[in-house]
């Protein structure tokens, strides 16, 4: 098939597809732009701490106790 062809039926056959899609809620699509920043902005987070390091938590603070 010659590339022209195919790419003027797969254009058609696109918006065939995009007529019968249901409309879809425009809030449902902000929710989902606001859902997957929030996910990106966590990976950005986790990935830049650099090192893994313990937390300086209660129980750090604390020395252990002697052995006498």
């Amino acid at each position: 098939m010659h590339p022209d062809v195919h790419l003027m039926l797969h254009h058609t056959r696109a918006e065939e597809l995009r007529r019968s899609a249901p409309v879809r809620d425009p809030r449902a699509r902000l929710r989902d732009r606001c859902g997957w920043t929030l996910v990106e902005l966590g990976l950005r987070l986790v990935s830049s701490s650099g090192p893994a390091r313990p937390s300086p938590g209660p129980a750090a603070s604390r020395p252990f106790p002697s052995v006498s």
